[in-house]
């Protein structure tokens, strides 16, 4: 069944209500490695209820409508999508505990032929009790199965071009062993990331870390080197998806301050020297 553009295009997404609790906003930054330090007072508002304040990248995570592209009526191969790019613009700090609307759509579907299908969506997230926007999550899934459906050759936005010079600044953060399988509990439960039988059906070693939690590390990462780690502070978070990330390895962020509002970065697993994150850019208050 091959994609039917106008259908797929105008696809219908319910509104998505999404409740949680303090609870939910440490085991986010659990999963994401905050806390690892037990006396780094700056991170212990991400995971202790104490003045607890939520990381403006959970919200990547709010209000989502599941791996909706595996619904045969789709007309996409689900088995060949892969995560492309993700983007976040920050409209107003996430609550520590609340409840959000989570309202979908597609946006674009380019054709890409033999390459395959670019498919771009937008989520906007609510404060249900207050009707705020909150945040807007934006992100591109590689449909590596599904060219030559007919559908417009572009335009493609290009990626954001890092500088070429050497990075102003950097910050190793480690990942454990386990940080998978507790970044999961947010509510990703692909067992990719977490059964090392299908982690090998699909051609790896073992299970591999999320790739939203690879974001959230590097969003952690700005927080830390250019906003003082005030979550109030970030705008907006866009990268490009490069290469998977290993539970226990560690995450390099890599940041070039192209002004007072804007900083370009990569990141990169240190112990493989991969790039794992690239063509990012973070606009700050």
């Amino acid at each position: 069944m091959a994609i039917d553009y106008q259908k797929l295009k105008n696809r219908h997404f319910p509104d998505l209500e999404h409740s949680y609790t303090q609870r939910d906003t440490m085991l986010y930054a659990l999963g994401l490695g905050a806390g690892a330090d037990p006396m780094d007072i700056d991170d212990l508002k991400f995971v202790y209820e104490e003045n607890l304040v939520a990381l403006p990248s959970m919200a990547v995570v709010l209000g989502y409508p599941g791996f909706w592209l595996k619904e045969p009526d789709t007309g996409a191969d689900w088995r060949k999508v892969l995560h492309g790019e993700q983007g976040l613009r920050v409209h107003a700090p996430l609550p520590a505990e609340g409840t959000v609307v989570g309202k979908t759509r597609v946006t674009e579907i380019i054709d890409k032929g033999d390459k395959g299908a670019l498919l771009y969506s937008t989520r906007d997230i609510f404060d249900k009790a207050s009707g705020k926007l909150l945040a807007s999550v934006s992100g591109t899934t590689v449909l590596r199965g599904d060219g030559h459906f007919g559908g417009p050759s572009g335009p493609v936005p290009p990626f954001h071009a890092l500088p070429e010079r050497a990075p102003d600044a950097t910050l190793d953060l480690a990942t454990i062993p386990q940080a998978a399988l507790i970044y999961r509990l947010s509510g990703d439960y692909n067992p990719l990331h977490a059964d090392p039988r299908v982690a090998a059906s699909v051609g790896f070693p073992k299970p591999i870390l999320h790739g939203l939690c690879t974001y959230g590390v590097a969003t952690r990462a700005v927080l830390k080197l250019c906003c003082g780690n005030d979550p109030a502070r970030l705008k907006r978070f866009d990268l490009r998806f490069s290469s998977p990330v290993y539970p226990g390895e560690t995450i390099r962020t890599e940041i070039w301050r192209d002004s007072a509002t804007q900083v370009s970065f990569r990141a990169r697993v240190v112990e493989r020297d991969i790039v794992v994150l690239n063509n990012g850019v973070a606009e700050i208050a």
